[in-house]
């Protein structure tokens, strides 16, 4: 599920709800979908009680792979997505967005 962010201040616009555990996990995202480049995530503290529903996708498959997770969608295009946390100490732990074709460029050592 995919919402507006109600709080006006914040840069990133959008809340994403991704079925994991009893109560899910919330991010706050730049874009909806990662269509051209990665997107920045950042924890939610919380799902509004009230959300502004933008997109409601149903969900073929959501695992938790050590730092990543893989996310599919029950829809044609753009289906596939992925949300990595990154590893390096000198970085915060702030997860992003990533698509199959990200991955697949990207060089050797910077993939996850």
């Amino acid at each position: 599920m995919i919402a507006r962010n109600p709080d006006a201040d914040s840069s990133l616009p959008y809340l994403l709800r991704l079925p994991l555990g009893p109560q899910g996990v919330v991010l706050k995202v730049r874009d909806t979908w990662p269509r051209t480049a990665k997107v920045y995530a950042h924890r939610a503290d919380e799902w509004p009680t009230e959300p502004d529903i933008i997109e409601r996708v149903a969900v073929r498959s959501c695992v938790r792979r050590g730092a990543a997770v893989d996310l599919v969608l029950d829809r044609s295009r753009e289906h596939r997505s992925q949300f990595v946390r990154p590893r390096r100490r000198s970085s915060p732990r702030r997860p992003h967005r990533t698509t199959p074709h990200h991955r697949r460029v990207a060089p050797p050592s910077t993939r996850c």
